[in-house]
């Protein structure tokens, strides 16, 4: 489509067409089955007396990724800020590279392009750099995601049999599992990437850290984050037009982000969720009593608590379990043991104590060559000693 926007005066026309192609096909395969089944039931409700059949559609994996990554490209070209790519078998390696492919993160072609533009020289810090993060993508994902899965499971299997404490346990452990196979996923897109010669932009900066939900969504998912910042919330309007507008764009980025996750109620509520909590939060976030006085830890506990909070929606299967959770966790016993998988909470406390210093003066310490090399040793052995036989899927593959 950029070759007919290059050579047309209707440069606008053709851009439509290209977006509009794009979103038309993963309407289709992504929520076909989705609007079919909800206006069938409204026909229903109506008493209409009939109902449309519904599709029996194979989603194509990673669609919501390649699509969104294929649709920058376009729209980049229109604006001017990259230049036609010439090489049809280059821009297909671009779409459909195949590291990042099925789970990001969603690369710009400014910064992909160029680098498949020429063959990478690949060197020792390339491949020592590429193993290291590939590790680390590993242990997050066979070692921490898959072992809290066995758990989350099984008390998202039956909620109604469990008490709060177990509700509450199983909800903090599906954050960090969700984290863990999502980052996991990409560390080792990036790492083999990195072995290849190919730097894929960074995903995941240690989110439950933030101290608003601004800074969450600036370090969970920061390719999905900025794609929605520069193609929907700018594209509308941002913080241009006052801040009725400006809330209201905030509002219905976050609305189309909860819908692009998944054909279901649950995600669009975990989009509202998380559009209103930014909402009822900025003015607050931005003012001198919360940056100067409130400590940062406290800001960082009551973030991660409202995050962990809208995951209930994120996991429950429906809009009916996600209430059934949200109540019982107020309302049944906290003195009932849940049988703790105390060696998960335990990892978890110590991969968040790497992150607080991480991100602290001292840093330093963890880049010495001894402190990396015995960590990567460490997430090494975890992987054999504890890693799930109950291998699970990735959880982004659904999207």
């Amino acid at each position: 489509m950029v070759s007919r926007m290059a050579k047309s005066s209707r440069q606008k026309m053709w851009l439509f067409i290209s977006v509009f192609n794009n979103l038309f096909l993963l309407g289709f395969f992504k929520y076909g089955q989705f609007v079919t089944d909800n206006l069938n039931a409204l026909l229903e409700t109506v008493g209409a007396g009939f109902a449309f059949s519904t599709p029996d559609i194979t989603l194509p994996v990673g669609i919501s990724f390649f699509v969104f990554q294929s649709m920058s490209y376009t729209i980049d070209y229109y604006r001017g800020l990259i230049d036609r790519e010439l090489s049809w078998l280059r821009y297909a390696t671009f779409v459909s590279f195949f590291p990042q492919l099925v789970a990001g993160p969603i690369e710009r072609a400014s910064h992909l392009l160029p680098q498949l533009a020429s063959q990478p020289r690949v060197t020792q810090k390339h491949v020592s750099d590429g193993l290291s993060l590939f590790v680390v993508g590993l242990f997050k994902k066979a070692v921490m995601a898959d072992y809290l899965a066995l758990y989350v499971d099984q008390v998202y299997a039956s909620p109604g049999e469990a008490q709060a404490s177990a509700l509450l346990l199983a909800t903090f452990a599906f954050a960090w599992q969700i984290y863990f196979d999502f980052s996991g996923y990409t560390d080792m897109a990036r790492g083999v990437a990195r072995m290849m010669g190919y730097d894929l932009m960074l995903n995941f900066k240690n989110p439950y850290l933030a101290q608003d939900l601004g800074d969450f969504w600036s370090r969970w998912h920061i390719s999905l984050s900025t794609w929605f910042r520069d193609y929907v919330y700018i594209p509308l309007g941002g913080n241009r037009k006052g801040t009725f507008a400006m809330y209201g764009n905030i509002f219905l980025t976050m609305v189309i982000s909860g819908l692009w996750h998944g054909a279901a109620w649950t995600f669009i509520i975990w989009g509202v969720l998380h559009a209103l909590g930014r909402m009822a939060t900025r003015e607050l976030e931005q003012s001198e009593f919360y940056r100067e006085y409130v400590p940062k830890f406290i800001k960082q506990l009551m973030v991660f608590g409202f995050v962990t909070f809208t995951w209930i929606f994120f996991r429950a299967a429906d809009v009916g379990e996600a209430w059934l959770i949200v109540t019982r966790i107020f309302s049944t016993s906290w003195l009932s043991d849940p049988a703790y998988p105390w060696v998960a909470l335990f990892m978890i406390a110590s991969i968040w104590t790497y992150q607080f210093v991480y991100e602290s003066k001292a840093k330093k310490v963890l880049e010495f060559a001894p402190v990396k090399m015995a960590l990567v040793v460490i997430m090494l052995l975890c992987v054999v000693l504890f890693s799930s036989a109950n291998e699970q899927a990735f959880i982004y593959f659904q999207f």
